[in-house]
């Protein structure tokens, strides 16, 4: 059986095999694998080299905006600051080269000094610390080797990482059945952290966990979180919410589609994550080492396809589930039992059931504070911009959730399944750019819906990554209103019900019953009767498709308009471009943004009265519609406007910025005649102050009075609405933050 395979995007590098704690819980040290008695007790210069060189080729190889690393161990401040300083000189050089490098490190914090803080802040780490609680909860497990309390020196950590707030990544606290769930609760609020994460102990159904109900303690820790406002993100609640409304995890402890860390012991050796130490002796070893073996031959080594498995991987107790796409089976870990290796449920389902059942009855913002962004990103985009980094994150948060609808409906049709988890392995380049393409989210929601949808599109969507990719490959494709459609490569006029796609390196045949056509290789311009490649415009290197024939990009508001002839492509082409240099011009703060997120433009049918037209989709990131005009400085207004909405509905795909208690409130804006429901004035207010950001910017270039009053009229009405948001309980804490943002920028201008 085929299963997906994708890029690795978390690694977690082990600087140091040894620890100064004996914790009796610990899974590296207690438990069946004792791997780390014949590892080195710290990772040479060397090693380290070679490993950000594996990670950095694989980032390079398969275009990846960002990867995490986590420095770990045993324990990382083992190491020493001068050895830690060298090799996070070398992980900052060699994966920086190539991507954003999200860098962590995991600790007790006993022996984190003032001078090592330095030292992580010039290399902009991130460091999370073990807590499980008060003193008397900490003591039970966390001691040094000669029983002695090391509960102390970790707060005199937290207040170190208080003191050097931007080092601050949170807690990670081991729950224990036996601890007051509220008093461990209160404990790590105490230290004002800025997330929280909670680790169920590692268990298998040979040696299963302590007697007492882990689903009960996490309830009463949810409970008081929940009636505190959720005042601090909680890394498990927020996925289990996350993925109940369809979006990503942020947890490999949940999820079907939580596979992608990977774990560099001091000797260089490949391993699954350490959650799999718990299982046997030599479990999670995968037998290669970076200095035998690149990151792609460890994500397709078994192992490794069988954690990105899915559902097709779960026990039958699981698939049956109500909630499996919440749980996701739980750990892989804790699903093991010797007998029949790890098809079965985890050991801790019905907690996993109940705290789930509590979840989804108390719907509500994902993330007490920021759910997924990290703080920097967050502000940028609540100031009313986002830089490419910060829309990067939003597009791989949407990728991750088509990838996500698209296996959901796999799950329930087999067409073209099989080809697509090949395809994934062989092109994630291509199979990234298909699965990214906005309407294929929009065609996943409303065949998951139940509305006018094919979910056999799940053929074409195959065939379309094997056309671009140019890999051998075979799918029968239905076509829909007499046309075959390939998202992103282009559209035949199809005379047939069913289309045969053959495809390699160097050529595309479609055949039916009676008739054959050969397509340029990747779809690709040539004249070939019936068949109309796709349309693309290129604005500033950025490679932007003209969507003129998907036949789910009717859900934008406005009615789209035809295919286009070679003289419209060319008119669109001309104003693009113009448009495009006057967003640089204009909206400069907006431009880096939109490079990063914009995948096409869909020509709108015009309005009759000759008004101007723009639309988007909450399920379609990253398309904006609009209708042409001849004055290419209106269509850059649009295209920041309708920009501004993508961007923000990805942001509300991950953080809930309204409560739910506002959905029946209304509030009047300046550019409605009829009052807009809460979510829809934010919209509105986001999408207007990009507007008048243009006009400042052009009042100030062109010293223009009409420009002037077009940018006072757009500032006051989105001050006006941000003010009326802002009034009473209308938006989350998240939403309030995201809010005061905006006005700060509104109100930071010059009148």
């Amino acid at each position: 059986m085929s299963t997906p395979w994708r890029p690795l995007r978390h690694f977690v590098l082990k600087v140091h095999s040894r620890c100064d704690l004996a914790c009796d819980h610990c899974y590296v040290f207690e438990h069946a694998d004792q791997s780390w008695r014949g590892r080195p007790p710290a990772m040479s210069a060397a090693t380290a080299a070679r490993a950000a060189e594996r990670i950095a080729e694989h980032a390079a190889r398969h275009h990846l905006p960002r990867v995490g690393v986590v420095v770990h161990g045993g324990e990382p401040l083992l190491l020493g600051a001068a050895r830690l300083d060298e090799i996070l000189t070398i992980l900052r050089a060699t994966i920086g080269a190539v991507c954003e490098l999200d860098l962590r490190m995991q600790t007790n914090g006993v022996r984190l000094t003032a001078a090592t803080c330095a030292m992580l802040l010039r290399h902009e780490v991130r460091v999370g610390v073990s807590l499980d609680g008060g003193r008397a909860a900490n003591d039970r497990h966390r001691r040094f080797r000669n029983g002695a309390t090391s509960h102390p020196q970790t707060l005199r950590a937290l207040a170190l990482l208080r003191e050097h707030r931007p080092l601050y990544a949170g807690i990670l606290c081991t729950v224990d059945v036996a601890n007051d769930p509220v008093g461990v609760y209160r404990a790590l609020l105490a230290e004002r952290p800025p997330a929280v994460d909670l680790l169920l102990p590692h268990a298998t159904w040979d040696d299963p966990p302590s007697p007492g109900s882990a689903g009960a303690w996490l309830r009463a820790f949810h409970e008081r979180w929940n009636d505190d406002g959720r005042p601090v993100p909680v890394r498990l609640f927020d996925s289990i919410r996350s993925l109940g409304r369809g979006g990503p995890t942020f947890t490999e402890a949940v999820g079907v589609d939580a596979g992608d860390v990977v774990v560099i012991e001091t000797d260089g050796a490949w391993e699954e994550p350490d959650s799999m130490k718990t299982t046997r002796d030599g479990g999670g070893a995968t037998g290669l080492t970076v200095h035998t073996a690149s990151a792609d031959e460890v994500a397709g080594t078994p192992a490794m396809r069988r954690r990105r498995g899915g559902l097709a991987v779960l026990s039958a107790t699981c698939r049956a589930c109500a909630v499996v796409h919440q749980c996701g089976g739980g750990l892989v870990a804790h699903r093991y039992r010797s007998a029949n290796g790890f098809d079965n449920p985890s050991v801790y389902c019905d907690d996993l059931k109940e705290l789930i059942t509590v979840i989804n009855e108390h719907p509500g913002p994902v993330g007490g504070d920021l759910g997924a962004l990290p703080d920097d990103a967050f502000e940028r985009l609540a100031h009313g911009y986002g830089d490419a980094a910060a829309v990067a994150l939003l597009a791989e948060a949407e990728l991750a959730v088509n990838r996500a609808l698209v296996s959901e409906i796999l799950g329930e049709t087999a067409s073209g399944g099989e080809l697509l988890a090949e395809l994934e392995r062989a092109a994630p380049a291509d199979f990234d750019a298909v699965l990214g393409h906005p309407f294929v989210r929009a065609w996943a929601v409303s065949c998951l819906d139940g509305k006018d949808a094919e979910p056999d599109r799940t053929a074409a969507i195959a065939a379309a990554v094997a056309v671009r990719a140019g890999v051998r490959a075979d799918v029968q494709v239905h076509t829909h209103d007499g046309l075959l459609h390939l998202p992103t490569v282009g559209v035949f006029e199809a005379p047939a019900e069913q289309v045969h796609v053959t495809t390699g390196p160097a050529w595309c045949v479609l055949r039916w019953p009676g008739g054959r056509a050969e397509v340029p290789a990747g779809g690709g311009a040539g004249h070939v009767p019936g068949w109309h490649p796709a349309r693309w415009v290129l604005l500033d290197g950025v490679r932007v498709q003209l969507e003129d024939a998907d036949p789910y990009r009717d859900r934008l508001e406005f009615a789209a308009a035809g295919r286009l002839g070679a003289a419209a492509e060319r008119d669109w082409a001309d104003l693009l471009a113009g448009a495009w240099e006057q967003v640089g011009l204009d909206a400069p703060e907006q431009a880096a943004g939109m490079r990063r997120g914009l995948r096409a433009i869909v020509p709108l049918a015009p309005a009759r009265d000759g008004t101007l037209r723009s639309a988007t989709s909450r399920h379609a990131f990253g398309a904006l519609g609009v209708a042409h005009t001849p004055d290419p400085a209106a269509a850059a207004v649009l295209l920041v406007h309708e920009f501004q909405h993508t961007k923000l509905g990805a942001v509300l795909d991950l953080i809930d910025l309204v409560p739910e208690e506002a959905a029946g409130d209304r509030l009047t804006v300046g550019w409605r005649p009829d009052p807009r429901p809460v979510e829809a004035a934010l919209q509105g207010a986001y999408a207007h102050l990009g507007v008048a950001d243009v006009w400042r910017h052009r009042a100030e270039r062109d010293g223009d009075p009409a420009g002037r009053t077009l940018f006072r009229k757009y500032r006051d009405w989105t001050a006006e609405a941000i003010d009326d948001l802002l009034t009473g309980d209308r938006l989350t804490p998240a939403g309030t933050r995201f809010v005061a943002h905006m006005a700060a920028t509104v109100h930071g201008w010059p009148g």
